[in-house]
């Protein structure tokens, strides 16, 4: 069973396949390496592929003590699973929480990054600070429903909720794949990712400053019914001057298993455009 271990002794499961330009695959809060199945069958064809489970999640490794989670870590987890595979540069696709991610390490790391893809992103940033204590809030409440309930009765709670719906409705056989999934992952993991990471990062908002400067090549991929992320993908569109938004009508935050066909179809022109230099040819020179 591959893994890879990290600075601070964590190992890391993860699977590659195909030979290329490299692509990282970084999953959401509810997915795991297997998430990605759709694009790691697509991508295969014509690049290095490479998916992994977080920490916290099987089969890697599940810390126990809470300060082994978080944003920035989460982050360093990424170069670290570059640097152990020989990966210098490479594209970095995120979704959900793994969109944040992906981000940051576009943010803290553009030297590492061909391009970076940040699908179904934004779930709890909002302006107002009301609304962001709110979310934090719901943040914890859930991170206890997972130890309380256990797994299998947590997932199917946590898989109903409303940003999962046009999955659930859509397509009932890969929704009944992805509550299984779910189910199959531990409690402890959840509720440590949940409270010390999607309750604790920062706000897309608090990011302004940094996301104005931002260089690499980003896409931005997000659902029209996925209500919680579309404010958050679009303030990522108007905010970092690389971003392109594409939404995705009659789809929600299950995207990347829900419609494979259109996030290859975008993730596959991102990544020619990156490559060529190309990404941003589409506005006129700065000084024309």
């Amino acid at each position: 069973m591959p893994k890879i271990k990290t600075a601070d002794g964590t190992n890391l499961y993860y699977e590659e396949v195909g030979t290329g330009t490299p692509v990282v695959f970084v999953h959401e809060f509810a997915g795991d390496y297997r998430q990605w199945e759709p694009q790691m069958r697509y991508f295969a064809r014509t690049n290095r592929c490479v998916t992994y489970s977080q920490r916290g999640y099987p089969p890697s490794d599940i810390p126990d003590d809470p300060a082994r989670y978080g944003q920035d870590i989460a982050r360093a987890d990424v170069v670290a699973l570059m640097d152990a595979l020989g990966i210098e540069k490479a594209h970095v696709v995120g979704h959900s929480m793994g969109a944040y991610t992906a981000v940051h390490v576009g943010l803290r790391h553009p030297d590492r990054c061909i391009s970076v893809a940040a699908a179904g992103c934004g779930w709890g940033s909002l302006p107002d600070p009301a609304q962001r204590d709110a979310m934090r809030k719901m943040a914890l409440e859930t991170s206890t429903m997972f130890l309380e309930k256990g797994m299998a009765e947590a997932a199917r709670i946590y898989g109903a909720g409303q940003m999962r719906q046009t999955h659930k409705h859509k397509d009932p056989r890969g929704y009944a794949e992805f509550i299984r999934m779910l189910s199959e992952h531990s409690a402890q993991g959840h509720a440590l990712t949940m409270a010390m990471l999607q309750s604790k990062r920062p706000n897309l908002w608090d990011l302004e400053p940094e996301l104005k400067t931002y260089s690499v090549p980003l896409l931005i991929i997000v659902g029209d019914e996925d209500e919680s992320c579309l404010d958050g993908s679009v303030f990522l569109k108007r905010t970092a001057p690389t971003a392109g938004l594409l939404v995705v009508p009659r789809a929600s935050h299950t995207i990347t298993s829900e419609e494979p066909a259109a996030v290859n179809a975008a993730l596959a022109e991102l990544f020619a455009a990156a490559e060529a230099g190309r990404w941003m040819a589409h506005r006129a020179p700065a000084n024309a």
